[in-house]
């Protein structure tokens, strides 16, 4: 099970939405990315938790990896990875 950092800002949860989002150092978050990595690399489903919250999730092998860079007077660059159900519906992972 791969453990979301402890320092959560928001969490929003509606129906069958569920959103959490951190701000943590990046020493963290690459800590947390390297575990999430190391499920895809064995094949295992996708286990996250935090501290009231646990999502277990069967994906399909073919991901999507969105790399995104903005320039200007405040650069970003953001990385998204997007998972699909194994199964190939839309039914959301289930929140323990």
């Amino acid at each position: 099970m791969t453990e979301t950092p402890a320092d959560d800002d928001s969490t929003i949860r509606t129906g069958d939405h569920f959103e959490q989002e951190y701000h943590v150092t990046a020493a963290e978050a690459g800590e947390f990315l390297i575990a999430v990595g190391e499920c895809l690399r064995a094949g295992d489903d996708v286990s996250l938790s935090g501290d009231d919250w646990t999502l277990e999730f069967a994906y399909r092998d073919s991901v999507e990896l969105w790399v995104e860079h903005a320039g200007g007077d405040d650069p970003e660059l953001e990385l998204e990875l997007e998972l699909s159900a194994a199964d190939g519906s839309d039914s959301p992972p289930s929140l323990g």
